[in-house]
C-alpha cells in the first residue's frame, strides 16, 4: 500500500531525508519514531505529494507521489503537526467546506461530518467557532477532517498530542478500527507506549535515515537480546543452579529466583519446569521479563550514535 525506494529530500546542502526505503502492507499500522529533526514529517509530506522528492520514488496505493499527486491526495487522509484551522469558522462550516473540496456527494456531506464528530465526542461543538475549541478538540477536529473522505490510507503526525487520556483512547480505538477495515495507517509519534500498543511494524529515523525497521519483537530481539525469562520458586536454590546451566543461559539469580535467556521459550520453558520440579522445587511463577519500546528505542539510538562516532574517528 505504501512503498518507497531510496526516497531522498535535500534543501541545498542539507539532507533532510536520506535514501529511505519502506514497504507497508494494506491494513497495517506503521509507526515512524525519531527525535525532532529526524526527517519524519518531511517523509510524510512527500508521501502526501505536498513535497517533491529530490530523488528516489514513493507510491501510495500504486500511485506515484510525484507523477499522480491528485490521485494520491484523493485516497490519503492527512493529519499534520500544524492543522491550519480557520478559527472564525464554526465546526460544521469547516467540515462542510472540506467535504466540498473532496467532492463528496450531498447525502454524505449531510451525514458523515455529524457521525465523525459524534464518535469523537464533539457533537455539541459543531456550531461553535473553532477559536473556542481547546487544543485537544482542535486535534480531534483535524482528525475528523482527515477521515472525512473515507481514505484508504491515513498519514497521521502525532495523532494524540494535546489530548486527555480518554480522547487519546478514542483516537487509538479509531485507528484500530481502520486496521480492521483493511485501511493502512502510518503514524509519527513521540509516544513510544502508544506506538508499541498500536503498530504492527516500527521504523526508527535519525538524521534522515532509517536506522531500524521491524516488528517490536524483532527489534527487541535484535537490540535488547534474546527473550529474558524469570522463574520464582517456593524454596531457596541452594546450589541447584548447576543443573540448568547446560540447558539455558542463566543471566541473574537470587535466593528463590533466577533469570535466563532463550531463543526458543516454547520448548526450553517446559524443559526448565520439568528439571526444577524433578529436583523438588515448586514453581511459583514463570514469565517473560517485559521490555518496553522505550528500552529498545534508546538502545537503537545508542548503537547508531556509536557507529557514527566510529565513522568520524576513521
Amino acid at each position: 500500500m505504501i512503498e518507497t525506494h531510496e526516497l531522498t529530500k535535500r534543501y541545498g546542502d542539507f539532507l533532510a531525508v536520506d535514501r529511505v526505503t519502506l514497504s507497508v502492507e494494506a491494513g497495517a499500522i506503521f509507526a515512524i519514531l525519531g527525535p525532532n529533526g529526524a526527517g519524519k514529517t518531511t517523509t510524510v509530506r512527500m508521501l502526501t505529494s505536498i513535497l517533491q522528492p529530490t530523488s528516489g520514488w514513493a507510491r501510495v496505493a500504486g500511485y506515484d507521489v510525484a507523477q499522480d499527486p491528485i490521485k494520491v491526495r484523493s485516497i490519503v487522509g492527512v493529519l499534520t503537526e500544524q492543522h491550519g484551522l480557520y478559527e472564525r469558522m464554526k465546526g460544521i462550516e469547516y467540515l462542510d467546506f472540506f467535504a466540498q473540496v473532496y467532492h463528496l456527494p450531498d447525502d454524505v456531506r449531510r451525514t458523515r461530518p455529524y457521525e465523525l464528530m459524534e464518535y469523537f465526542g464533539l457533537g455539541d461543538a459543531l456550531d461553535r467557532r473553532l477559536g473556542a475549541y481547546s487544543k485537544g478538540m482542535k486535534q480531534k477536529l483535524a482528525l475528523v477532517r482527515a477521515m472525512l473522505h473515507d481514505p484508504t490510507v491515513l498519514l497521521l503526525d502525532e495523532p494524540t498530542s494535546a489530548m486527555d487520556p480518554q480522547s487519546a483512547k478514542l483516537v487509538r480505538d479509531a485507528i484500530r478500527e481502520l486496521r480492521r477495515e483493511e485501511r493502512t495507517v502510518a503514524i509519527t509519534t513521540h509516544n513510544l507506549a502508544e506506538a508499541q500498543t498500536l503498530a504492527d511494524r516500527i521504523a526508527v529515523m535519525r538524521r534522515g535515515r532509517i536506522i531500524a525497521n521491524g516488528t517490536f519483537r524483532e527489534l527487541s530481539q535484535r537490540f535488547a537480546g534474546l527473550p529474558l525469562m524469570e522463574v520464582r520458586l517456593d524454596q531457596a536454590l541452594n546450589g541447584a543452579l548447576g543443573e540448568l546451566r547446560g540447558m539455558v543461559e542463566v543471566s541473574d539469580q537470587g535466593d528463590t529466583w533466577l533469570r535466563y535467556r532463550t531463543p526458543q521459550p516454547d520448548t526450553d520453558n517446559p524443559d526448565v519446569v520439568r528439571r526444577l520440579t524433578g529436583l523438588g522445587f515448586g514453581i511459583v511463577t514463570l514469565s517473560e521479563v517485559s521490555r518496553t519500546l522505550e528500552d529498545v528505542y534508546l538502545q537503537i539510538v545508542h548503537e547508531d550514535e556509536g557507529h557514527e562516532h566510529d565513522a568520524q574517528s576513521d
